[in-house]
């Protein structure tokens, strides 16, 4: 068995559509970045590179490539499953926690969860995905941006 961990933050804009776990959700300020800047996917899959001994996202889905512009994650997390599959691993579990002051994300996880575990080719009971806040402190607190960190178990098939 592997394990890979990771952390992914970005800034929220107005303009800008807020995508966590491929969830389109409701929210005046979105999620900037090169692609749709979905910060648990992004967190997701840069746990299992890691764990794969892959490198990070920006060396397989650079921002200075147009192809990867406005892209949905939950598509690059299908890449980055092909990558695990070729290496003969598979899930064995995923948990993850994204960091967002506002909306409450509470009516959106299982949704997430459901998303998550399609593109892995797992069972919904391998993925744990919880939010919580930043409590009015900091960067999250003050709705700048968002965080989520992912740590995951892979097992070799």
């Amino acid at each position: 068995m592997r394990i890979g961990q990771s952390i992914d933050v970005h800034q929220l804009k107005q303009g800008r559509p807020l995508i966590i776990g491929g969830v389109s959700i409701a929210h005046e300020k979105g999620l900037d970045g090169h692609s749709d800047a979905d910060v648990l996917t992004h967190a997701i899959m840069e746990s299992i590179l890691g764990a794969l001994s892959l490198g990070d996202l920006g060396k397989h889905f650079p921002d200075t490539d147009a192809r990867y512009k406005g892209a949905d994650s939950l598509q690059l997390c299908t890449c980055v499953y092909e990558m695990m599959v070729q290496k003969g691993y598979k899930v064995g579990n995923v948990d993850a926690t994204i960091v967002m002051e506002r909306p409450k994300l509470a009516p959106y996880i299982e949704k997430m969860r459901d998303n998550i575990a399609k593109v892995l080719h797992c069972r919904l009971d391998q993925i744990s995905i919880k939010a919580t806040r930043g409590e009015k402190m900091g960067f999250i607190g003050q709705e700048e941006g968002a965080a989520a960190i992912s740590v995951c178990l892979l097992e070799e098939v």
